[in-house]
Order: C-alpha cells, then structure tokens, then sequence
C-alpha cells in the first residue's frame, strides 16, 4: 500500500482535531460566562504560569491546524521517498519528519506566547486577545508587508514551494535524519509565514474567520509553481503596506 495516502490521512485527521480545538477556544471566547466554557481558558487579565501554558497550547494548536495544510505536498513526497527507503518503515520516518515541523512552530508558539503577554501586561492587546492600539496593528501590518519583499521571503517560499529539490539536497537518513529534516523544512516555513501569523494580533487571535483566511492564504502562496516566481508574494505585501497605512489614517485623523 503507498505510504502517502496513509501519511495524508493522518495529517487530515491531526488538521481536523485542531480546527476542532480551535472552535472550542472561539466559542469559549465568546461565552466566558458559561461553566463547561471556561474548561481550558486562560485568565482575561493577570495571568499565572498555568495560564502561559494554556495560552502556549493554544499557539501551538493554532499552528499546527494552519501549517500542516500547506505542508501536506512536501509531506506526501518524504513519504513517497521514504517508502523507497531500506531499515525504517515509511510511517516511523515520516511521523518523525512532521515531529520535527511541528517543534518548529512550537517553538514558535512559546515565543508568541511570551509576546502576548507582554502586551497584555502592557495593555496593548485585549484580554480578547486583539490589538488594543493602532500603532501596533499598523506597525504589524507594515512589517509583513515589508517582509514579502525581501530576499529571506523568496528563498524561505522556494523552499516550501519545492518539495523535490528540498528533498534531494536536505536527505538524511534514519528516524533521526527525518526529524531533522522535519526541523530544517520547520525553519524555512516559519521563516516564510511567521510575520503573517503575527497578523492574528491584529485581526483578532482567536477569530476563526480571519484564521481561516490566513490559512488559506498561505496554501496558496505555497502551492504556486515557483516559475510565477516572487510576484504573488509581492502582492500581497502592497496589500499588507496599503492596510497598515490605512489604519495610520485613523492616527491622524
């Protein structure tokens, strides 16, 4: 049986329990005065370390339910590839590859983690957990903007955008050889969607519309063949600049 479709049914299914996770959070955002709601929430204000640690889990459920879409091409091929493999089964090499990706935005998630709750603290966020202050929504919009025209962007995007080439020249073998693989392709899709995802402080951390927009955003800006070159992403970032100076109208205003 080819590995692949059994490799993309379980990424299916571990997309699928986060956009669930994800509902509940939304929903217990919304209806903080009901019991069973409250299961899992952080603290609107004054967080605790039990609190950082529901926040951090929510990141990382967050970005596992975003990125995984768009990892599931480059996916599909390590298992293709490690089929072919002798001395480790498909499956084992590549759950370690995903383990790797996802350690990478874990690692992500703590770090957006610490950064929400220095502007909570500073009350530059709400405890909806949106920007709270149009400096920081238009400073963040700017950014990303910005970002999607440097030379970092392009080489980061050619890499999520070209599986087989990231195989042939990142290939490592054994368990081990694929979590590293897994951490190396990590990087580069963090390098290339990470000031997008930092977009959510601005349109709402737990809005599920705008998460799935984001998400589909990135699907896309991955799956274009690379001969269209930089040009979509180009696009969008005169977007991301034209919005980010919009909101500073209403500074001046």
């Amino acid at each position: 049986m080819n590995a692949a479709p059994i490799r993309l049914n379980g990424l299916f299914w571990v997309a699928a329990a986060a956009w669930l996770y994800l509902l509940y959070m939304a929903w217990g955002m919304a209806n903080m005065d009901i019991p069973a709601a409250q299961f899992l929430m952080p603290a609107m204000v004054n967080w605790g370390p039990w609190d950082l640690v529901l926040v951090f889990i929510m990141w990382t459920v967050m970005m596992a339910a975003m990125m995984l879409p768009s990892a599931s091409p480059m996916v599909a091929m390590f298992s293709r590839s490690a089929a072919a493999q002798r001395g480790h089964s498909a499956p084992l090499l590549t759950a370690s590859f995903i383990g790797g990706y996802l350690a990478v935005w874990s690692a992500f998630s703590a770090i957006v983690t610490l950064a929400q709750w220095g502007l909570l603290s500073l009350r530059l966020v709400t405890p909806m957990m949106e920007s709270a202050n149009t400096w920081l929504s238009a400073i963040l919009l700017i950014s990303a903007g910005v970002f999607q025209f440097t030379r970092f962007k392009d080489v980061c995007l050619t890499k999520c955008r070209t599986p087989m080439g990231f195989l042939m020249t990142e290939w490592r073998p054994g368990p081990g050889g694929a979590f590293i693989m897994g951490l190396r392709h990590g990087i580069f899709c963090t390098g290339c969607c990470a000031a997008m995802m930092l977009l959510l402080f601005v349109l709402g951390v737990m809005n599920l519309v705008w998460i799935a927009v984001l998400t589909v955003v990135v699907l896309l800006e991955k799956l274009l063949p690379d001969k269209w070159g930089p040009w979509p992403s180009r696009a969008l970032g005169l977007a991301f600049c034209g919005w980010g100076l919009y909101v500073l109208t209403d500074i001046q205003a």
